[in-house]
C-alpha cells in the first residue's frame, strides 16, 4: 500500500549530482555533507582536501563558499591569494579586486584600524581594489553576493578599458 502524500524515487529517478572539481557522481549524503559546508557539490576527497586546507590556513568556510559561487558564474579566483604583505582571502587579479571576508562584526582600536587601513594603502598603491563583505552575508545570502562581485568587476573591467 502506498503511503498519501510521500513519494519515494526509485533509483533509477535518483538524479546524483557531480562534484564541481572532478565530476566524479556524488551520493545524496556526499551531496549533503558538502552542501552544508561550502554550499557546493564536492566528493569527499575534495571536500576533505578543502577541509585540511581551512584547517592549516586562516581562510574561513565562507570563502571556499564565494570561491565555488564565482566560480559557477564563471569568474576564477583564487583562494588565499598573497599579495605580497598579506594573504587575501580571495583575490581576482585579471580585474586587481581582492576579497576579504570579515569573520565577525568586532570593534578595532585605533591602532589595529590604522594597520588595516594601511594594508588597504599598500593595495591600492599597486593598483588592487579591496573590498571586505560580512560573512554573514556570503553564509545566508551567497547569490547576491556573487551579484554584487560580479557587478563590481563588470565595473573595474570598464575602467581599465577607459584607461
Amino acid at each position: 500500500m502506498r503511503a498519501i502524500g510521500y513519494y519515494f524515487p526509485t533509483p533509477s529517478e535518483i538524479n546524483y549530482m557531480t562534484c564541481l572539481e572532478c565530476e566524479k557522481e556524488l551520493s545524496y549524503m556526499d551531496h549533503r555533507r558538502s552542501m552544508e559546508l561550502f554550499q557546493a557539490e564536492l566528493c569527499p576527497a575534495h571536500r576533505k582536501r578543502m577541509e585540511r586546507f581551512l584547517a592549516k590556513s586562516q581562510v574561513p568556510a565562507e570563502a571556499v563558499m564565494l570561491y565555488y559561487g564565482l566560480r559557477h558564474a564563471g569568474i576564477k579566483p583564487m583562494l588565499a591569494w598573497w599579495d605580497g604583505k598579506k594573504t587575501v582571502d580571495l583575490a581576482i587579479s585579471r580585474v586587481k579586486l581582492n576579497i576579504e571576508i570579515d569573520r565577525e562584526v568586532e570593534s578595532l582600536s585605533f591602532n589595529e584600524a590604522m594597520h588595516e587601513l594601511e594594508g588597504h594603502l599598500c593595495s591600492y598603491d599597486d593598483g588592487f581594489t579591496s573590498i571586505r563583505i560580512p560573512h554573514s552575508l556570503i553564509r545566508y545570502q551567497l547569490g547576491e553576493s556573487v551579484n554584487g562581485i560580479l557587478r563590481i568587476t563588470e565595473g573595474l573591467r570598464e575602467k581599465t578599458r577607459v584607461v
